[in-house]
């Protein structure tokens, strides 16, 4: 099982507590973006195409310990941004530490064997790794030649180390899935503890929109990387979300589940959305209309989304919040996943069409989205 189990009892824990008080709406996962400068310029991220005099802003520790104080959450991702260019990251990841929060910071990597030196290894600190694919996809990803290299080179040296390291995988319209599964047997290989994967999310400023997937695309992409699946692959993520990418269950979003909070406040509604900022952890659950986002609520910038943010709290609280959900947790984390039309799927070619998104009609008269 590649996620430990005195962190699964944290969250399971947690989890259990909100439900006895009765609380619809708590976070699981704060967001924690202590800046936004990068050194990488990806094409399917929006965050570095802020203006120079905010790329320059950053939190400073304490500002980082009174949102997780504020939000309360048991677990804390620090992505950005890269977090290793902020100058006060290691006080920041030890303050996090120190108040038992279970930490993912997520990096590039490209400066993450010059810095391990600084880090001390702990249960609760993960290095998560964005790493796109194998050598040649994530290179293109990042839109640098010998990012994978590098990363590679700080993967290795950080669980030589005794760090917990997880790959970090984001697919987008054109992924093939055969590389996806040569590529989880090759991170396997490198004794990371699992791997964690999302389809691409639509960052409004993202300078390439076309490499978005549909839902109807995302489902058929994970039903051929994920069924069929080797005993060999970990993943450090829910089964039940697993299972949601595949098209065997139907979730909601949980927005409020993953909050974030950056240089400009708590972000409404969500990580991935820009409406609007608040100057409280409280006033942002208070305020924000939650029945405007999300699938059913027809919200354009919600329609396609099915990305880990939003959909894994939802996997998460049904996963520890009934005995129905743990058992499916549970099956999935042992299951194969065996598909016979899957295999079918993996000996077609590739489609790397970027055609507008249409919508077509299903058998029992659900509308899914999906790419023409």
């Amino acid at each position: 099982m590649a996620v430990p189990i005195s962190q699964m009892w944290t969250v399971a824990s947690y989890v259990l507590k909100q439900r006895f008080k009765g609380n619809k709406r708590y976070p699981l996962v704060l967001m924690l973006e202590p800046l936004f400068r990068c050194n990488l310029a990806c094409a399917g991220c929006g965050k570095v195409q802020y203006p120079p005099h905010v790329l320059k802003r950053m939190l400073t520790p304490e500002e980082c310990f009174a949102a997780v104080e504020e939000c309360g959450a048991p677990m804390v991702s620090i992505p950005g941004g890269e977090p290793l260019l902020h100058p006060r990251i290691v006080e920041i990841v030890n303050g996090l530490i120190a108040r038992k929060k279970y930490i993912y910071l997520c990096t590039n990597a490209l400066e993450l064997k010059r810095r391990l030196p600084e880090f001390t290894p702990s249960k609760y600190l993960t290095f998560s790794v964005h790493l796109d694919g194998q050598r040649e996809h994530h290179d293109f990803s990042v839109c640098r030649e010998g990012g994978w290299d590098l990363a590679v080179e700080g993967i290795k040296e950080a669980v030589k180390r005794g760090f917990r390291v997880t790959t970090n995988a984001t697919f987008f319209d054109g992924t093939d899935p055969n590389s996806v599964r040569a590529f989880f047997d090759e991170v396997m290989a490198m004794g990371v503890e699992g791997v964690v994967l999302s389809p691409g999310y639509s960052y409004e400023k993202a300078p390439d929109q076309n490499r978005f997937l549909g839902r109807a695309r995302v489902r058929r992409l994970f039903r051929a990387i994920l069924s069929n699946r080797k005993p060999t692959w970990k993943f450090n993520m829910s089964p039940l979300f697993l299972e949601f990418l595949m098209g065997d269950r139907n979730y909601d979003c949980t927005p409020w589940g993953s909050p974030a909070y950056n240089i400009f406040g708590w972000q409404k509604p969500c990580y991935l959305l820009q409406d609007g900022y608040t100057e409280s952890f409280k006033e942002l659950m208070e305020t924000t209309q939650w029945e405007e986002y999300g699938v059913a609520s027809g919200n354009p910038k919600c329609a396609n989304c099915m990305v880990s943010c939003g959909y894994e709290p939802t996997a998460v609280m049904d996963g520890f919040g009934s005995l129905k959900g743990f058992w499916g947790m549970i099956r999935g984390t042992f299951s194969k996943y065996p598909d016979a039309h899957a295999l079918k799927l993996l000996s077609e070619p590739v489609s790397g069409g970027h055609d507008q998104l249409v919508q077509i009609e299903r058998t029992e008269g659900e509308l899914e989205e999906t790419r023409a």
